[in-house]
């Protein structure tokens, strides 16, 4: 299959790594200087320094040319890019001497809400492509390094074209990097989401040394949290409690490759939010997140308490060893009251 990756961050780069070598794959960045200096050197020198480029793996600044051939484009940008770079699509093939095949599919990779209308990612997708098209989120837990290293990882491929989700999944799964096929978009991309608002709270756990109960109890109610959410916007529970929710949150965070979790473990050491992100050099989705997650769990009057602390200590500057006190200060009640 003809495979374009758009965007040469970790991810992108990672996944170019490992669909290589049964795909005829082309990684697209716009900066023309980090392509030239991959073409040269065949590394990612910014986001995966120590892994060869595969040599066969196509890279070009050109976005044309990058997507002549292309049967399946994977967006592999942040979820503030995601609609700029559709519209580049869709204006693409619209041009009747570029060469973009007709029919072409999509896949994006990005994890988040649209910022200001808290949308998910294929609300996006669907009011920009043309009616008809096909398409689907890739999501899981995975960290790029790992991808690139060739460890075994598994995903879930979703789409409300089922067909397209299980014949996408098979082409791309191969002996390390197992895919799933799912029809729910919104419990993939929910749990895919917020749970990277539920690291930044375990980095905060782990940076003022609450233990191992505290964190496990974080994962168990912010699983609670990301479901109810889920369920209201439509999703499914058995999605949430699978990889594109539990398993992704067990993974985004306890694993020290997460950069949502560092976030929460500056944070800690009084670190501002500017300065963290400068430090981390690579875009931390659950800051912007926990934003759009908040005003849209206050909107539709759904529990979120530990996503409300993070959005405080981020936004309102509330120090987060207050707001860990409030939380275990809270009223007990069921466990399982919605609350």
């Amino acid at each position: 299959m003809n495979i374009t990756i758009v965007g040469a961050g970790a991810w992108g780069t990672a996944l170019a790594i490992s669909l290589a070598a049964n795909h005829r794959v082309t990684l697209w960045a716009r900066n023309a200087a980090q392509i030239e200096a991959m073409q040269i050197t065949r590394y990612n020198q910014h986001y995966l320094p120590d892994i060869l480029l595969p040599a066969d793996l196509r890279l070009s600044p050109d976005f044309s040319a990058a997507l002549a051939a292309a049967e399946l484009v994977i967006i592999a940008v942040p979820t503030s890019a995601l609609r700029p770079i559709l519209h580049q699509l869709v204006q693409l093939s619209r041009r009747p001497f570029d060469k973009l095949r007709t029919g072409f599919s999509v896949v994006w990779l990005c994890k988040g809400f649209e910022a200001e209308t808290a949308k998910l990612p294929h609300q996006v997708v669907a009011e920009v492509l043309p009616e008809g098209s096909r398409y689907g989120v890739l999501s899981g837990p995975s960290f790029a390094q790992e991808v690139a290293r060739g460890f075994p990882t598994a995903l879930t491929l979703a789409s409300a074209d089922q067909e397209f989700a299980r014949s996408t999944a098979q082409a791309l799964h191969h002996a390390y990097l197992r895919i799933y096929a799912s029809n729910d978009m919104v419990g993939v991309e929910v749990g895919g989401a917020v749970k990277n608002v539920m690291a930044i709270a375990a980095g905060i756990c782990d940076g003022m040394g609450l233990g191992h109960n505290a964190r496990a109890a974080l994962l168990t109610r912010g699983l609670a949290e990301i479901t109810r959410l889920g369920l209201k916007l439509g999703g499914r529970s058995e999605t949430l409690s699978g990889l594109s929710g539990l398993g992704d949150l067990i993974l985004t965070c306890t694993g020290d490759l997460s950069r949502n979790r560092q976030v929460g473990l500056l944070l800690v050491q009084q670190h501002d939010l500017p300065e963290i992100l400068r430090r981390l050099g690579h875009v931390a989705e659950g800051v912007y997140t926990v934003r759009e997650v908040h005003h849209l769990a206050q909107r539709l009057g759904v529990a979120m308490p530990i996503c409300e602390a993070v959005y405080r200590v981020l936004y309102e500057h509330v120090p987060a060893a207050e707001m860990v006190a409030t939380l275990l200060n809270r009223t007990p009640n069921l466990e399982f009251d919605g609350g």
